[in-house]
């Protein structure tokens, strides 16, 4: 199965394509859609639609994870944000692949088993997991990280949490 991952933002989105064979990952595609600032709102919002369609049609994901929009103290850029990311989800389901979402934090806890990871860790891990000679940039890092967690049930080492253990800084506590 192929995952894609989407990571939604107006100047750069992020996307990431892994493969899952039983529990093995294995890298596919990564990349970023960047917007022209200069253009209107409806036209990035078509460049984030018609990139995703493309890395959609090329990649031929069968599921997409992509991450949640948070609240920040700038309403308008939430609003924004907001509508990148039902440019990716359209991209998606008018293609007839299910959506999943995910919160930064159950991405971050699933993959680097810390909810509140920086971005370094984050690409650091997906690296790892992967076996990426390099790291990954950050936007594809994060798109990458969300098709992971979704590979992994959405729990990843966060799943513990449920069996009574608390994950810290990656250990078990």
């Amino acid at each position: 199965m192929r995952i894609l991952g989407i990571d939604p933002g107006l100047r750069i989105t992020g996307y990431g394509i892994v493969g899952l064979e039983g529990r093995k990952l294995a890298y596919v595609t990564s990349g970023r859609i960047r917007t022209d600032d200069t253009a209107s709102l409806p036209e990035r919002i078509k460049s984030i639609l018609d990139g995703l369609a493309q890395v959609i049609e090329q990649g031929g994901p069968e599921q997409v994870a992509v991450e949640q929009v948070f609240v920040n103290v700038n309403a308008q850029a939430t609003l924004k944000l907001g509508q990148a990311r039902g440019a990716a989800v359209c991209a998606a389901v008018s293609r007839g692949l299910p959506v999943h979402e995910y919160t930064a934090l159950q991405v971050k806890q699933a993959v680097v088993g810390n909810g509140h990871a920086r971005k370094e860790q984050v690409q650091e891990m997906v690296r790892r997991l992967l076996a990426l000679p390099g790291l990954p940039g950050a936007d594809a890092a994060d798109a990458l990280a969300c098709a992971i967690c979704h590979a992994h049930g959405g729990l990843g080492l966060g799943s513990l949490a449920t069996a009574g253990y608390r994950v810290r800084g990656g250990r078990l506590v």
